[in-house]
């Protein structure tokens, strides 16, 4: 599954860790909370946005639709679907983008070309997004496949070492 992709580890995330991890974002903005809004970048943004928002009171949520991933494989052009129509008035002044990872740059970069003075958070960033978000609760490796909760279902795992082809 990672062959050709340059993913080495995996990185599962239970519902529980996210729901931690929104929470812990929340209070890192919280000095800065006074948000008119909220930005989720979807899909993988939705659920931290709307934690994040609830925490912060926040009650305007609008929504960035990006498309940059084709399964396992990255894109290196972003095609916005859908633009936070509320918040490119004022260039995002004042509005809080939330996404649930800062990876290679490419969306954030696309994001930040639409929104340059909101606030960009995210949950998960890896190195070489890093310096685009302005707030981030756990950095990962470039090469670890994040694996959110909706990305995955209850199966038997196996042990490690075989997944590494055995002893």
């Amino acid at each position: 599954m990672t062959e050709g992709h340059g993913f080495t580890k995996f990185f599962p995330v239970s519902w529980e860790e996210l729901h931690r991890h929104c929470k812990a974002l929340a209070w890192r903005l919280l000095d800065n909370a006074h948000f008119k809004g909220v930005v989720a970048v979807t899909r993988g943004g939705l659920v931290p946005a709307a934690i994040v928002a609830r925490e912060l009171e926040v009650r305007v949520i609008e929504t960035i639709s990006c498309s940059t991933y084709n399964g396992l494989q990255r894109g290196t052009e972003v095609n916005i679907l859908k633009t936070a129509d509320a918040a490119l008035a004022d260039q995002g002044e004042g509005w809080l983008i939330v996404d649930d990872l800062v990876d290679t740059g490419v969306t954030a970069r696309a994001v930040r070309k639409l929104l340059p003075k909101a606030h960009f958070a995210t949950i998960y960033a890896k190195p070489e997004g890093r310096p685009l978000v302005d707030t981030y609760i756990t950095e990962v490796s470039q090469d670890t496949w994040i694996l959110f909760p909706w990305d995955q279902e209850a199966v038997m795992s196996k042990p490690i070492v075989e997944l590494r082809g055995g002893r």
